[in-house]
């Protein structure tokens, strides 16, 4: 089932030791947990092999990190869309700046995901990649300047004019598309910046993955909103 709400956090798992198998699950449970105890919608993309476990253990949103642009058949190592669905993925991130794509292949994957009734989380790194991403119709962009990524220093505050000019350059081509902000954001005052700057929820990892207390720090993130 997509996923309608907004505000909306996505907590993107994706390498760290502290986000594999059982440490996995534990971040998806404490996600969990903060979604029922504020009401924040809450989503969390872990790696492949853990996808079906997390999707059968709790009852948020579970995103696949990446859909290769494959058909069933002869692709060894390849993520195929039906089997990410089957193992509980209800959407993926696409084009995430670790895993950059074609355009051509991004259009493949969010025509299989919406044909699949699938939630889009398309990347883009600035304001013309969003417009150009807006016109393929994604569920969401997610504003993530790449050089901020990790970084700590989050793109609602450093650069908050490729916020602003994303989300205008977006509903100026597809006002149905919602936009997420990602690279840096960790703490309540960046979500609220993030937000105050016309985006619809954040897209974020390690600022929580490695936090010493992930739920906790999950609890700030959207303290103020």
């Amino acid at each position: 089932m997509k996923i309608t709400q907004t505000p909306l956090v996505i907590l993107n798992f994706k390498t760290y030791l502290e986000s594999t198998g059982e440490k996995a699950l534990e971040l998806a449970r404490a996600s969990e947990q903060v979604a029922q105890e504020t009401g924040v919608n809450m989503a969390v993309a872990p790696q492949g092999a853990d996808l079906w476990r997390l999707s059968q253990e709790v009852e948020i949103p579970v995103l696949a990190q990446h859909i290769d642009p494959v058909d069933a058949g002869g692709h060894t190592g390849s993520m195929l869309l039906e089997c990410a669905k089957q193992a509980g993925a209800t959407g993926t991130l696409i084009n995430h700046s670790e895993q950059r794509m074609e355009l051509a292949d991004i259009d493949t994957i969010v025509t299989k995901t919406t044909a699949a009734n699938m939630t889009s989380v398309l990347c883009t790194n600035n304001v013309e990649t969003s417009a150009a991403a807006a016109a393929l119709k994604p569920d969401f962009v997610a504003i993530e300047p790449p050089e901020l990524i990790g970084s700590g220093i989050p793109v609602s505050q450093a650069e908050p004019e490729i916020v602003e000019g994303s989300v205008s350059a977006i509903k100026d081509i597809n006002p149905n598309v919602r936009v997420l902000c990602g690279a840096g954001i960790s703490t309540g005052d960046d979500m609220k910046s993030a937000l105050d700057l016309g985006s619809e929820g954040v897209l974020l990892a390690s600022g929580i993955i490695l936090a010493p207390d992930p739920k906790q720090a999950l609890l700030d993130l959207v303290s103020k909103i």
